[in-house]
């Protein structure tokens, strides 16, 4: 079996990615050394993100733990560090009426709830722990690129609503570009609250500062290269050293090392997602496009971009990344990424791109997130497949494995009943694992064609 299932460029742990968020960092960055001798603690975590860093802090907070984190490159330097910053609803990619079909109508309004409670643990974290996020905006933007997809937009926002009680607001073409902001592209829009936008890699670096300050010891460079069992403990090695411990908590979402065990192969689909950022603007660059909120913004297509103005008066805009990861591939596919900027804010044609990266979304294959602990060995816990909305929904993930952890004991195996039953459990294996890739290429192939045609046909070309 391959190590990674994309090419080796991605998984370059000694190397910052090249992006806006490292060159803005700030003064926040925790002291963690890498692991230099042999350890053991009661649990220890693989993966110094969201997930981790939040199983870590709730740990040391709420429970009398010892706690190690173990984190492949610095802190912060895989999903966590890299995204847009959108602290928002979602979570999955089933649409709401199959959830629930699947699930039933009070597991989906619990698992919408969950999503509400997550972004306002995040805001709680940021004040509580007084870390410098660059807090922007109160809703996600989910902007309607043509007449139909308002009309299903607007009907979805209905349905939200009427059903779940999220906080949906619908605004018109004309509205929007008197309140918002204008593109030939917008055909008016949802506004969903709450949310926020914030600067991923401040935020990932004050919680690790927070639980640091709760007690948890954390080591970068120290990627976990072989895991075996010593009788009832987990032996953990890195390069530098080895964990002994009791628990594990597996928290490294789209970069998963299913090399280092069995149960892991094939669960996730990471997702390479892509993302540039321009030069400041002008007060009068800014207003050829008549821009009037700092709201994160969405299009409401299948391929979404993402994007938002940053406190600098910076433009970020994101989409789907390159195809294999390499840099080659990369630099082609900023290359499109910034035609459909230009596409969709034509007036900043001529604002250069100070800064362009990439990282990982990850799919599950049910299309939900995963909260759980392994059937055959109740001392491993895990969390992951967020679905591009990593912020609140990876934080809250971490929080509730470490309240199962420290509540439960290493041999009790039953599910909390405080967490939705759609997130519940290993997800199931991919079909053909080992091709996933090129069945996930053909996929976005078969997208952005449907997507170019119904562009053509719209300008009249076909």
């Amino acid at each position: 079996m391959a190590r990674w299932i994309y090419h080796e460029d991605m998984y370059r742990f000694d190397q910052p990615e090249r992006s806006y968020w490292e060159a803005t960092a700030g003064t926040e960055a925790p002291q963690a050394t890498p692991l230099g001798s042999n350890e053991q603690c009661d649990v220890a975590v693989i993966g110094g993100g969201y997930t981790g860093l939040s199983a870590a802090y709730h740990l040391c907070r709420d429970s009398n733990l010892d706690v190690r984190v173990l984190e492949a490159g610095h802190i912060g330097w895989g999903a966590s560090g890299r995204n847009g910053g959108f602290c928002s609803v979602g979570g999955t990619a089933v649409g709401d009426e199959q959830m629930i079909k699947r699930y039933g109508l009070e597991e989906t309004r619990a698992y919408y709830r969950g999503q509400v409670e997550a972004i306002e643990l995040v805001r709680d974290l940021i004040v509580g722990e007084k870390i410098d996020t660059h807090r922007q905006g109160d809703s996600e933007v989910a902007i309607a690129c043509s007449e139909r997809g308002f009309e299903d937009l607007k009907e979805h926002a209905k349905f939200q609503f009427r059903v779940f009680g999220l906080d949906t607001k619908i605004v018109t073409r004309e509205e929007f570009r008197q309140q918002y902001f204008d593109s030939p592209v917008q055909h008016g829009a949802v506004i969903l609250k709450p949310t926020f936008g914030i600067h991923p890699l401040r935020f990932v670096q004050g919680l690790a500062r927070a639980a640091q300050e709760k007690g948890a010891r954390l080591h970068a460079q120290s990627e976990v290269i072989d895991w075996s069992k010593d009788g009832e403990r987990h032996l953990l090695t890195t390069k530098g050293g080895t964990i002994r411990a009791k628990q594990v908590v597996l928290a490294t979402n789209g970069f998963t090392p299913e090399h280092l065990h069995r149960r892991l192969k094939g669960r996730s689909m990471p997702v390479i997602s892509s993302i540039v950022v321009t030069r400041p603007m002008t007060g009068d660059e800014i207003a050829r496009h008549r821009w009037q909120t700092d709201a994160p913004s969405i299009t409401a297509v299948k391929l979404l971009n993402y994007y938002r103005l940053l406190p600098d008066g910076r433009f970020m805009f994101g989409g789907r990344g390159s195809a294999n990861g390499s840099e080659r591939n990369a630099a082609a596919n900023y290359t499109s990424l910034i035609a459909r900027l230009h596409e969709l804010f034509p007036g900043w044609r001529d604002i250069d791109i100070d800064y362009r990266w990439h990282g990982l979304v990850c799919m599950t294959r049910r299309m939900t997130p995963a909260i759980g602990r392994l059937d055959d060995d109740p001392s491993v816990f895990f969390a992951f497949g967020y679905h591009g909305n990593g912020v609140n929904t990876a934080t809250w993930s971490g929080k509730q494995v470490a309240k199962w952890l420290a509540s439960s004991g290493s041999k009790e195996q039953k599910a909390p009943e405080w967490l939705p039953r759609m997130m519940l459990g290993m997800p199931g294996r991919f079909p053909l694992s080992p091709l996933r890739l090129a069945y996930l290429q053909a996929a976005i192939g078969v997208l952005r064609l449907r997507q170019r045609f119904l562009q053509a046909k719209k300008r009249g070309h076909l």
